[in-house]
């Protein structure tokens, strides 16, 4: 809600508190998905951190992605890897985002209804188009 009301500093502020509370109680169900979020809030940030915004977001989604992985969940990984292939793709490194998600997508044999699994396909028919 923070990035779509143009207030990223006070969601990552809000997601820098979540992420406390994951370390603390152990709850780490939707850790990768905080990753993602905290990724995505970097981006539309106007603070400047010893790294930058894009540097920072990236290692924020490949984060959730390796979180998502040992957790063996899928959708959030989905997510991230989405999230990602964005970022490659405005860099210019098409190629690479439409191997990492063509390759995630692969995995899912049903659910092709959800929104998720659509707007993954639709940036994998823009990426192929851009190719």
């Amino acid at each position: 809600m923070y990035g779509k009301a143009g207030q990223a500093e006070e969601g990552l502020a809000a997601l820098a508190e979540a992420l406390t509370v994951v370390d603390k109680s152990g709850e780490r169900f939707y850790e990768a998905e905080l990753y993602r979020l905290k990724g995505t809030l970097t981006l539309q940030s106007q603070v400047q951190g010893p790294k930058s915004q894009v540097e920072e977001a990236e290692a924020c989604f490949h984060r959730a992605i390796e979180i998502a992985r040992r957790q063996q969940a899928k959708s959030l990984e989905l997510r991230a890897a989405m999230s990602l292939a964005r970022l490659w793709q405005q860099q210019g490194k098409k190629e690479e985002a439409r191997q990492m998600l063509a390759e995630i997508y692969g995995w899912f044999t049903e659910g092709f209804d959800t929104k998720d699994l659509q707007e993954a396909k639709a940036l994998l028919e823009e990426l192929a188009e851009e190719h």
